[in-house]
């Protein structure tokens, strides 16, 4: 399937240099063997708990391995917040702009809300934009309010939950962000981000 999607996009795989898992979780991790078999001239940023037989896979189709426990730079301007969490260990990806920083996550398993303080935290900036799995699908209203209220309080500027984030967070982000909120998932390209603040 991802292979698939990506050639829907125009998306060569030769052209991939880095590839960022955040957790185990199937729905993340399962399309890396295949893509593997295209190309192996990558780094593989993987977290530390992820399972060996991952690992292994990566190691044999020739990429190069990095276990990620601590936060740590991935590239210019991109960084790991290291693995995050208890039960489910996850990483979320920090990318350095202008504006500040945008977070990606996969399921945001650690809490949004931590992982944004976290962000701010170690890489000593607001946070721009935050994009991915808000990990909420299921949760009641009055726990997304709150959830919005703490990252409104945290100086979010653009939202753009998706993936496991669910239809009821994603409908209270919009009404609370306005034309800040971004209806993200598959196939979405995000360009020109600075246009999507207005001006003060």
């Amino acid at each position: 399937m991802l292979l698939s999607n990506m050639r829907a996009l125009g998306i060569d795989p030769q052209k991939v240099e880095v590839i960022v898992i955040s957790h185990l979780h199937s729905d993340h991790v399962g399309g890396l063997p295949g893509f593997l078999e295209k190309t192996h001239d990558l780094c593989v940023f993987l977290p530390e708990s992820i399972p060996q037989r991952i690992k292994t896979t990566v190691m044999e189709r020739g990429a190069k391995l990095i276990e990620v426990h601590k936060p740590v730079r991935i590239c210019k301007n991109a960084y790991s917040t290291g693995e995050l969490g208890t039960r489910i260990k996850e990483q979320s990806l920090l990318i350095k702009t202008s504006k500040g920083l945008i977070v990606i996550t996969g399921c945001a398993h650690p809490g949004i809300v931590n992982i944004v303080k976290e962000a701010k935290t170690q890489l000593k900036s607001k946070v721009y934009l935050v994009l991915g799995g808000f990990h909420l699908s299921g949760e009641g209203a009055g726990q997304i309010k709150a959830i919005v209220k703490a990252i409104r309080k945290e100086g979010v500027k653009i939202v753009a939950p998706c993936h496991c984030s669910g239809d009821l967070a994603r409908s209270t982000f919009k009404n609370e962000y306005g034309e800040n909120f971004v209806l993200a998932g598959v196939g979405k390209r995000l360009e020109n981000l600075e246009s999507l603040v207005p001006s003060p």
